[in-house]
């Protein structure tokens, strides 16, 4: 859950809408799908639109760079129907969405239900290019209580949920975390990262868990600058972005992130984005979506990095805790 430029919003219109042909990513052969866990393919309304010092650091870092993968970088080979990738959402009544940028719609895949979480709602949520969901759980109780912590693969075509081996709190790493997959460096792999917040005296860091073996943890190191409570987004670029409120600022701000180092290499702010009780975001088509619930409801904001623009384009009552796409959908 989790550069001052020009704000605008544009006309609101209130209108249901549909995805048309575009559907989930298909389900992998190993993935057994309940009969019951399907969605009901129903449709929510939409709205069309057109600490002192580490914040001063980040505030003077260069924009952030999502400029299309130059000749050398591996184009993954193993995505299906990558045009029509959409961003997946999770909320905190565990009600999974499809969400199409060009047209802003969401469409409801269906409530997921996660064996032993009546005591733990969503936090975060990563999805990988076979369209398989990531999705870890906080604890009703607070940290340590009943799921906190939990780690589940959930299909992104039907909402069926599968628990994971990943052992909580590994390396002494928090139970709960942002997180988002990001393509592999002159690779077709792909890795998924996670970002916890600061506990204590021990700072937020960046990790990665290998869904691919044993769900093992490494931690990469502490975000320099610091960020705190930030989620993650990765692109078939090979880039990571985290998205996190600014100390002492109602605002936010998305930051690049280098992978090997947990270095915060650049930075853009989002003036007038406050992240509120639940926070997510995503990458598609070089453009950003943060799904942020300042009043109790989330609102959908594009911010467009090459020219600042920040638009809000929609909206809806559920309140989005997670947010996840496929590193094959459009970068551009």
């Amino acid at each position: 859950m989790r550069t001052r430029r020009r704000l605008l919003f544009a006309s609101l219109v209130t209108v249901v809408a549909a995805c048309g042909s575009r559907t989930g990513l298909l389900v992998p052969d190993d993935f057994d799908v309940p009969a019951d866990a399907k969605g009901d393919g129903g449709i929510i309304h939409r709205i069309d639109a057109g600490e002192e010092d580490a914040l001063d650091e980040a505030e003077a870092l260069p924009p952030l760079d999502v400029r299309p993968p130059p000749p050398d970088v591996a184009i993954p080979s193993d995505c299906v129907d990558a045009g029509s990738t959409l961003i997946y959402l999770i909320s905190e009544s565990n009600n999974l969405y499809s969400f199409y940028p060009p047209t802003a719609a969401f469409t409801l895949i269906g409530a997921i239900a996660c064996p032993d979480t009546a005591d733990s709602n969503p936090f975060s949520m990563a999805v990988d290019r076979k369209g398989i969901a990531y999705i870890v759980f906080s604890s009703l109780g607070g940290p340590g209580g009943p799921g906190d912590g939990a780690l589940f693969r959930v299909s992104t075509a039907n909402a069926a949920c599968i628990p994971t081996g990943f052992a909580v709190s590994q390396q002494g790493f928090p139970s709960t975390f942002g997180m988002g997959f990001s393509q592999d460096t002159n690779d077709t792999g792909e890795t998924l990262y996670v970002a916890s917040d600061a506990l204590g005296s021990t700072p937020s860091q960046l990790a990665t868990i290998d869904v691919t073996n044993g769900y093992n943890l490494n931690i990469v190191d502490s975000f320099n600058p610091p960020i705190n409570r930030a989620e993650l987004t990765g692109t078939g670029s090979g880039g990571l972005f985290g998205f996190w409120a600014t100390t002492g600022s109602p605002d936010s701000a998305i930051v690049q992130i280098d992978k090997t180092t947990a270095q915060v290499t650049n930075s853009s702010s989002l003036p007038g984005v406050s992240q509120g009780s639940g926070w997510a975001f995503a990458f598609w088509g070089g453009n950003f979506y943060t799904f942020t619930a300042p009043g109790g409801s989330t609102v959908v904001t594009r911010f467009d990095p090459n020219d600042g623009s920040i638009v809000q384009v929609a909206q809806t009552s559920d309140v989005i805790v997670g947010a996840g796409v496929s590193t094959c959908a459009p970068q551009q």
